[in-house]
């Protein structure tokens, strides 16, 4: 399967969560590694993007989050000032994502406590990265991430989404009662099946496909289904 094939292919969550699943138990690629490749895949499309100044990282809890903390710390690794901004209480975080926290924690980059006021954060930023919520995203958004969302929309900075943008529903491209106005989306594997709905590019901007190294065949799979 060439990368130009890749780039077509199009899953849904379910198809989505079956990558990761399958991946892991049955190919024997830890979860973190994933995260690992998604986010400094995702760095890099944001370095041939090009920064002009700071990237102020906004995450949640989940593997979206995670991506978002491997994203920083590739992106501090090249020179770039970085803040993550945290939505929830950093002590709320598991699995991978705590794992790539912590790695950010020990190396002392800038971590921003949900306390602070968010417009003076964002203001301060040349790309913000929406590392909020991810595919699995389901049902009306909630505080906090409906703050968040209002003021990453009315920051006026340029926006990268990570794998989608945050409120989207991943199968129908419909806003969730509220959702990230990304300039750039950084999907992960596959296009899912939400972007090519009518009106979701008003959400999504440009949608780059990322590469988190699973096997081709893996892919060839789920699509012959």
């Amino acid at each position: 399967m060439t990368q130009e094939l890749t780039g077509q292919l199009v899953l849904t969550r379910e198809q989505v969560r079956d990558v990761d699943r399958i991946a892991i138990s049955e190919y024997g690629m830890p979860g973190v590694v994933l995260m690992e490749n998604a986010g400094r895949n995702t760095a890099a499309l944001l370095q041939e993007l090009g920064i002009q100044g700071r990237v102020v990282i906004c995450c949640g809890k989940g593997n979206n989050a995670g991506d978002g903390f491997v994203i920083a710390r590739h992106l501090e690794n090249a020179g770039i000032d970085v803040r993550v901004l945290m939505c929830v209480p950093s002590d709320t975080l598991t699995g991978d994502a705590a794992i790539n926290y912590r790695i950010l924690e020990r190396a002392g980059t800038p971590l921003v406590s949900p306390s602070v006021d968010w417009k003076q954060e964002l203001a301060s930023a040349d790309w913000i990265v929406d590392a909020l919520l991810g595919t699995g995203t389901q049902g009306t958004i909630r505080e906090p991430f409906v703050s968040a969302i209002n003021a990453i929309n009315q920051s006026g900075r340029k926006v990268l989404a990570v794998d989608l943008p945050s409120g989207m529903d991943c199968d129908t491209g419909q806003p969730l009662g509220c959702c990230v106005r990304a300039d750039q989306t950084a999907t992960f594997v596959a296009r899912k099946p939400g972007f090519d709905q009518p009106h979701a590019a008003q959400w999504t901007g440009e949608v780059h496909v990322i590469d988190i190294g699973v096997p081709h065949v893996l892919l060839r799979g789920l699509t012959s289904r």
